[in-house]
């Protein structure tokens, strides 16, 4: 074709411009000129967007160098390809989590074990290394776990089971040197789950109901180690506590170290994006903002569990738990429901007058910078709500330097005043029945999975929240402002009703966000681009997903069908072949030889 008579380029580009990419890079090994034309930057932007039917106002990923690479890298670098099926747990998995080396990450199930999982053998095989039965400290179950730090500790939440059939939570501290347990820790409602503050201390709850509606959560701040030693220091503090109204609860705490706004793993152009999608589709509900300041207190009235018959709060949000008594969850909604609205407003307007009394003034400083500065700050994060049962806010805390350590006044020594609840900082209304979170690596962004209410729907009985829609919603808030951004995610599903949700965990990578859903596939969005690029398929509800934070081109999924998949990316499939066979030479098509399957993966075909 050399030595006839030659196109012109711009012939030749308006005809690529109709192929398909894979037409495109085929044509481009015909001669000199097509395949110059086939690596034109106008072309890839058209086939880019068109492809991933992105809108043509959201700028290019700000650290792409070209968009034929940024083509390929939404192509090529999803963690799509199921590589390994781990079939060791006896019973549903619940959550997942990666050291942060990523060199080992552990599991949890129903069937009430954590297991621990090598990630670096030389063939690339996952391998069980490690499993811990809590059935001889009356567990119910596992639930969440978490390393430290410095991945010396391991934080494992579960249920358990206490006389009266009731259930509350506990949390246990391993050592990742020898596997012992270094200590346990009353955790209730058991879906605070808890989470690390530093190497070395966590955070729990516990929760005491002061009347049919209204109650009061404390978040303690425990040394991990809680040895011989103990008597002679502080190992357990009061961090806060909190008034809460209506039958909610504060649960799912996790903490957000904003110093590591310094250097984002991703600068998102958020308002390119918003002004994209009010051109496209109508704008999302708006989020509400509120200010609790001196609105949530109420006069401290310590209950007992044992008072109280060993009741766990409304609207549990970890997986069913179909197998203990109806005393938890629909004893309390029946035990609520038999007083009547009238006795229920009474009592709410109460708590909220006796609250202005005995609530510690908020500052309205504590979450501002002084110009030109940007302060360290450690963030407390929580659902929570003011309106229902079940939770639709996002409580917002911050954690003073002084107070990261167990050192310092001794148990009860506050109670002296009369402040004895804690304001909440900064809340944000979601408007609808929160199901997961989960933080980006930096620390900017908190992703918020979420099924959203009726448009305009109001509340008048907190026991019958608002109908919730099967789709489930991301939404992603910017700890920076702390505000909502004008966006979210869409495509998972969830079936089940208000009183029946459990909590789907979530997880968010450099460039990516991935998440569960009972749709029986877990799902990976791009964050940049908002766009979802992937399906995972198991065989019953997907719980939990984690990104590699060594390698966010491998991920696991838990699932309800006992097993965890391990998914990666046809690039690092293509670079383990490589290195198994003798070298060839390299093509523009190299990167297109992959079977069909994964190919309708990463185009969202199940």
């Amino acid at each position: 074709m050399d030595d006839g008579p030659a196109l012109p380029d711009s012939l030749v580009l308006e005809i690529f411009l109709n192929l398909p990419h894979y037409g495109v890079l085929s044509a481009g090994l015909v001669c000199r000129q097509w395949l110059a034309v086939s690596r034109d930057e106008f072309l890839w932007r058209e086939l880019f967007y068109s492809y991933y039917h992105i809108p043509r106002s959201v700028p290019r990923h700000p650290a792409a160098v070209s968009w034929y690479r940024e083509f390929k890298r939404l192509f090529d670098c999803i963690p799509c390809v199921e590589v390994q099926t781990l079939k060791e747990h006896h019973d549903q998995v619940l959550h997942l989590a990666f050291s942060h080396r990523g060199h080992r990450f552990s599991s949890c199930s129903k069937d009430c074990t954590v297991k621990l999982w090598d990630t670096e053998r030389p063939d690339g095989v996952i391998s069980m290394v490690h499993s811990s039965s809590m059935r001889e400290y009356n567990w119910g179950y596992t639930q969440f776990s978490q390393f430290n730090v410095d991945d010396s500790l391991l934080l494992v939440s579960g249920v358990f089971l206490g006389p009266h059939h009731s259930s509350s939570g506990e949390i246990a501290v391993f050592s990742l040197e020898n596997y012992s347990l270094l200590s346990r820790v009353r955790n209730k409602p058991y879906d605070v789950f808890g989470c690390w503050l530093n190497e070395t201390h966590l955070i729990s709850g516990n929760l005491h109901w002061i009347g049919n509606m209204t109650s009061c959560s404390v978040l303690w701040l425990n040394k991990a180690f809680q040895d011989v030693e103990s008597e002679n220091v502080n190992v357990v503090k009061r961090l806060f506590k909190i008034q809460n109204f209506n039958a909610s609860t504060i649960r799912t705490v996790m903490v957000a170290h904003c110093h590591r706004h310094d250097s984002p793993d991703l600068l998102l152009d958020y308002e390119a994006q918003s002004q994209a999608r009010a051109h496209s589709q109508p704008l999302a509900h708006q989020p509400l903002l509120f200010d609790l300041g001196t609105t949530d207190s109420e006069d401290e009235e310590e209950e007992t569990e044992e008072c109280r018959g060993g009741i766990r709060q409304p609207g549990l949000s970890t997986a069913n738990l179909s197998h203990l008594s109806t005393t938890g969850l629909e004893q309390v909604i029946q035990g609520r429901y038999s007083v009547d609205a009238e006795a229920r407003q009474l009592e709410t307007r109460w708590a909220r007058l006796m609250g202005k009394a005995h609530t510690k003034a908020p500052d309205p400083n504590v979450l501002s910078s002084a110009p030109g500065e940007e302060e360290d700050k450690t963030y407390l994060l929580f659902t929570t709500g003011s309106l229902t049962y079940s939770p639709h806010q996002i409580g917002i805390k911050r954690i003073m330097p002084d107070q990261m350590t167990t050192s310092g006044p001794v148990l009860g020594e506050e109670r002296s005043a009369d402040e004895f609840f804690d304001s909440l900082d900064h809340v944000i209304d979601i408007h609808g029945h929160i199901i997961g979170m989960g933080l980006s690596p930096d620390h900017r962004y908190l992703y918020v999975n979420s099924r959203a209410w009726p448009a305009g729907c109001s509340i008048s009985d907190p026991m019958s929240p608002p109908p919730i829609a099967e789709e489930i919603d991301l939404h992603v808030i910017d700890l920076k402002n702390l505000r909502e951004e004008r966006r979210s995610l869409r495509a998972h599903r969830a079936f089940t009703p208000n009183d029946e949700c459990f909590f789907i965990f979530l997880d968010v990578s450099r460039d990516f966000v991935a998440s569960g859903a009972e749709d029986k596939h877990g799902y990976i969005w791009d964050r940049h681009y908002n766009i979802c690029l992937a399906r995972l398929q198991h065989d019953d509800v997907v719980n939990s997903v984690a990104f590699s934070p060594a390698d966010q081109e491998l991920l696991l999924s838990a699932s309800d069908d006992s097993t965890i998949k391990v998914w990666r990316s046809p690039h690092m499939l293509h670079i383990a072949q490589a290195n198994m066979r003798p070298p060839r030479p390299r093509n523009l098509l190299s990167w297109l030889g992959r079977n069909k399957n994964a190919t309708n993966s990463v185009n969202g075909k199940p």
